[in-house]
């Protein structure tokens, strides 16, 4: 584990060579959900970096993990900030160049945010339940969220603990900013068209926070998109469906490479 400072915050990261690296292979970059972590990703970075021949960058975001909490409570554009502006100062100091976005629920909008409002070359962007706009089933599992974790029987702080130096710090921003009144209307859908990579979109049918017309709408919008929907699949695609997941990043990064 290692520490950089991005934006004057101490974030934690790790770097994954692969057990079988490609030459000439670009790096992947982990970004994870909104209550996600380096540890909390568990060995997935690793098995795709193995599959792929691609090293893995994995980080925690300000307020996660090891990393800095915050100090004041996220503003509603905060994964605009960390797309425009704190992803690619991280790509820049790690000197990676034309990353792969591995992006996950809020990590994943912050992928597509990167790739279509900066500057940054990408080689490609594979998201997994990505929010463009926000729908009331996203809402109604987050108001149910907030419930379990003030319910000191469910043990989920405790549990959030092992994965977040500061957990209370890490859900109360994740949490409330998504429950903040003028929420609903954040949409990043203008980001979609400008986006001039290849995308992997990767949703479940069974999503609780967000319906395929997550997907549907990236697909119309951006210029090249390959979708995978998986059946008996909720918010988690790696943990609920990993072999279709890795088979499909796998498949998709040698589509990359040959082009």
């Amino acid at each position: 584990m290692s520490f950089i400072t991005v934006q004057g915050h101490r974030i934690e990261y790790v770097r994954l060579p692969s057990a079988h690296p490609r030459q000439g292979y670009p790096s992947i970059v982990f970004l994870h959900e909104g209550l996600g972590s380096v540890a909390m990703w568990r060995d997935f970075p690793q098995v795709v970096a193995d599959a792929t021949g691609c090293e893995a960058v994995v980080y925690s975001r300000y307020g996660y993990g090891k990393s800095d909490p915050i100090t004041r409570p996220h503003d509603v554009d905060f994964m605009h900030n960390e797309g425009l502006n704190a992803l690619p100062e991280l790509l820049h100091k790690l000197s990676l160049q034309k990353p792969i976005l591995l992006g996950h629920s809020d990590g994943a909008s912050i992928a597509l945010i990167c790739a279509g409002g900066t500057k940054v070359p990408l080689t490609g962007v594979i998201v997994m339940a990505p929010h463009v706009l926000v729908e009331d089933v996203c809402i109604r599992s987050i108001l149910a969220a907030k419930a379990i974790y003030d319910d000191p029987e469910t043990h989920l702080r405790e549990r959030l603990a092992k994965f977040h130096a500061h957990v209370d710090s890490a859900f109360r921003g994740w949490n409330d900013v998504w429950l903040h009144p003028q929420f609903p209307l954040w949409n990043i859908e203008e980001y979609l068209p400008t986006i001039s990579c290849p995308i992997l979109a990767i949703q479940g049918e069974d999503d609780e926070y967000g319906t395929m017309d997550q997907l549907d709408r990236i697909a119309r919008q951006a210029k090249d998109v390959q979708l995978l929907k998986l059946a008996d699949c909720r918010h988690s695609p790696h943990k609920d469906q990993p072999e279709a997941v890795i088979e499909e990043v796998g498949a998709f990064v040698q589509r990359l490479m040959a082009t």
